[in-house]
């Protein structure tokens, strides 16, 4: 045998001996997010050491880049050249035939490493894919063929009501990188700061960027507290330009917005002839909707039309955020100015005015070479010609959008707002309320079911929301972002049939241990226990218990105590037969490795029964169904999208229980959630009528439901010594918020829990 031929082998035993041959993509040694569109196992091990080369087949900017920052993953100095692949090398080709402009191809064999793609971004993903199947230098053999689902794949952070310094910001941009995330969305202007220097507008600095002090605590807490102290923060223009270059380099595009006619209180502070009333204000101080907004005057056009000028400077992106939610309309409607506009340009009311406003930012940026997206009420009042729309309300926006043929980013609250809170445990830090747990945000899809093949290809993606009222340091962003934009990231990349929860909660705990290497501060939730309580189909009160993963066991216990080792384990729903405490704990072996999660329960009299609804609750705030407001569960005082909690928007609530047979019961007490800042109202009131047939019922009692300053308002109706097999609650809802409130002139949300039979 030949010298060279014997060293080739002996090279190959080395590489060989370390194989761990997975027979699918889920082996622990592929746990890629997201999930590619196809991974093929090979036997092996790529090892980088110091003589392994980088090789650019081709010359070309993108490509080195990618290879730029495969240098700096590794921590290697290999040496990058331009040339044919070989032996010991990581090779970069750009393959025209690769159809998507993202995609790319990576095929790892024990001595070579190949990357081809049709642009620099699609080898820059195929880098991320690589330092996700490596461990140390030594990288898993494989062949994987991989491309994005949708086009744009974006996370937002507001810097509006907390700053964040831009080391974060470039932190941030990475942890969007290694995600695949190609967008950037950049709030930098709100009521409580404006955040960009412009230097035409030096006031925008010296008085914008500061409000004299923060609220203490959440918004719903009364009276509110302040901290006395005063918080400023801003970028240069070149650390902007030093943003978006650095983003640049790692393939994402930074989308600057710049809202208006409303959340403009910090700009009119700064320039008082902007606003409606001329007075001279102050930044806000607490969060939420402000009555101060953008008047609709030419002085208020030059500066806007002068502030994107030095914007466009700086950001060269195609799209330019321009905001356009949440403008109320109080002052336009008072202001004799806006009236006359109104009249003069044959619009409809305020809605037209807003219209009107938009329309003519949009046609100076289009003018420009830019185009817009705004939130879903841009469609107010009809929608700008070249808008992109971007749904936060809800899907309503989007459809409704992309059936005009405009298109769509999809981020409704129910599934993309990481500023909710993402589990049960009272550890949680304060947040702005709501609930959206790491599953829920993985089982979204964003493009609508009503949508025909046409209309759905207008919508584009989605994006994570990143809303920073309650997140006052980059550990606290990191801890709500991480690791829903994970899951998120898989949404908007990977083929929706590949979706599966439990295939990704297994590739997602050694992701999470990459996050923590990098020193994010990421929520380890993923072991923690969901509870289902199911309730109202006459069958009793059962608890389920979720996630069930391989080498776990899910505990519990019915005594109020933790659960140990010996507790039992989990194997199908628990039936609840009397009022207690249930705990569960997720364990591994004899170890716990959650904290016990705990349902109290107070079982009444309609506890188990028969319950339908006239009205159905919105999808997002639908709970356990029907059943969670008489599983004897009460819900929680702060997350009202909570599994206990049913939200209906404008709607009454009306419940027919059925008791099974006739049964005495001399009381119906409820609870209402009541969170004004998120438009959540206590009810008008609460009626109660009886029946033994279900279908001829008698009044037994109404009462008007006071409101209060408290997060939970509770009514009861004393009924006297009654008997009757059906009751029927009913509840009016408060209706349309009222001026000067948060959410003016929407109407409000209902929140319902626990209707206690006693």
């Amino acid at each position: 045998m030949k010298q060279s031929t014997l060293l080739l082998l002996m090279a190959f035993f080395v590489h060989a001996c370390q194989t761990n041959s997975p027979s699918d993509s889920s082996s622990n040694e592929y746990n890629i997010i997201p999930l590619p569109v196809s991974l093929k196992a090979k036997p092996g091990k790529f090892n980088i050491t110091p003589d392994t080369k980088i090789v650019i087949a081709t010359k070309d900017e993108g490509l080195q880049l990618a290879a730029d920052y495969l240098n700096g993953i590794f921590g290697t100095k290999m040496t990058i050249e331009e040339g044919d692949p070989g032996k010991d090398a990581i090779s970069f080709l750009l393959d025209p035939s690769i159809e998507n402009e993202e995609g790319y191809e990576l095929n790892i064999d024990p001595f070579e490493i190949s990357i081809k793609s049709k642009t620099g971004a699609g080898a820059f993903y195929a880098v991320q894919t690589l330092w996700q199947l490596s461990d140390a230098r030594a990288v898993s053999c494989a062949e994987i063929k991989d491309a994005p689902r949708y086009p744009y794949r974006g996370m937002h952070l507001d810097v509006g009501r907390h700053f964040f310094p831009v080391d974060f910001i470039k932190k941030y941009i990475d942890l969007l990188a290694m995600h695949k995330f190609n967008t950037f969305h950049w709030h930098l202007t709100e009521d409580q700061g404006w955040r960009l220097e412009i230097k035409k507008y030096p006031k925008l600095q010296e008085v914008a960027a500061c409000r004299n002090e923060t609220l203490i605590g959440h918004y719903n807490d009364q009276p509110h507290k302040f901290d006395g102290k005063k918080y400023c923060g801003y970028y240069t223009q070149e650390e902007a330009k030093e943003v978006v270059k650095y983003a640049a380099e790692r393939f994402i595009t930074v989308i600057p917005e710049i809202e208006m006619p409303g959340h403009a209180m910090a700009a009119i502070a700064a320039y008082p002839e902007l606003g409606c009333t001329g007075q001279q204000i102050e930044p806000a101080k607490i969060w939420g909707v402000h009555e101060d907004v953008f008047c609709p005057n030419e002085a208020t056009f030059e500066f806007l039309e002068n502030v994107l000028t030095e914007v466009l400077a700086i950001f060269p992106s195609k799209y330019i955020h321009i905001g356009g939610d949440e403008c109320p309309k109080v002052q336009w409607e008072k202001s004799a100015f806006c009236q006359n506009i109104i009249k003069k340009e044959g619009l409809k009311d305020e809605h037209g005015l807003q219209s009107y406003f938009i329309q003519r930012m949009e046609k100076f940026l289009n003018a420009k070479g830019r185009r817009i997206i705004g939130w879903d009420e841009i469609l107010e009042g009809g929608l700008a010609p070249d808008a992109t729309v971007m749904s936060w309300r809800g899907t309503e926006g989007g459809i409704a959008a992309a059936q005009q043929g405009h298109d769509v980013i999809m981020t409704p609250t129910s599934h993309c707002y990481f500023d909710y809170y993402q589990s049960d445990s009272p550890d949680e830090p304060l947040a702005i309320g709501g609930y959206l747990p790491l599953e829920k945000v993985y089982n979204y899809e964003p493009t609508p079911s009503e949508l025909t093949t046409e209309e759905a290809r207008h919508v584009l993606g989605t994006q994570g929301n990143v809303w920073t009222e309650y997140m006052k340091t980059p550990d606290y962003v990191e801890y709500m972002v991480f690791p829903r934009a994970s899951a998120l990231s898989e949404i908007a990349w990977s083929p929706r049939e590949s979706k599966n929860y439990d295939d990704f909660i297994s590739r997602l705990a050694p992701h999470l241990k990459r996050l923590k290497e990098k020193g994010v501060n990421a929520a380890n939730k993923i072991y923690d226990v969901k509870t289902s309580v199911l309730s109202g189909d006459g069958q009793g009160i059962r608890v389920n218990l979720s996630p069930k993963m391989d080498g776990f066991d899910l505990r519990y216990s019915l005594d109020g105590n933790d659960p140990t080792a010996t507790s039992p384990v989990f194997s199908e729903a628990v039936a609840i037969e009397k009022s207690g405490i249930f705990k569960a704990t997720s364990f591994e072996g004899n170890e716990a490795v959650s904290s016990p999660v705990q349902l109290v329960f107070n079982l009444h009299k309609a506890t188990g029964k028969k319950i339908t609804l006239t009205e159905v609750p919105a999808e997002k705030y639908s709970g356990n169904g029907p059943g969670s407001v008489i599983n004897g569960v009460a819900g929680s005082n702060e997350r009202y999208g909570g599994a206990e909690w049913l939200g209906f928007e404008g709607k009454n609530f009306e419940a027919l229980i059925d008791l099974g047979t006739p049964a005495s019961f001399s009381k119906i007490s409820t609870r209402f959630f009541n969170g004004k800042g998120q438009w959540i109202y206590p009810p008008k009131n609460v009626s109660v009528a009886v029946s033994d047939d279900g279908e001829n019922f008698t009044e037994k009692g109404k009462a008007n439901v006071k409101d209060g300053e408290g997060k939970i308002i509770e009514s009861q109706i004393d009924l006297g010594e009654t008997t009757a097999r059906y009751i029927k609650v009913s509840v009016e809802n408060y209706g349309v918020i009222p001026a000067g409130a948060q959410g003016a002139g929407h109407k409000s949300w209902l929140f319902v829990d626990e209707l206690r039979v006693e």
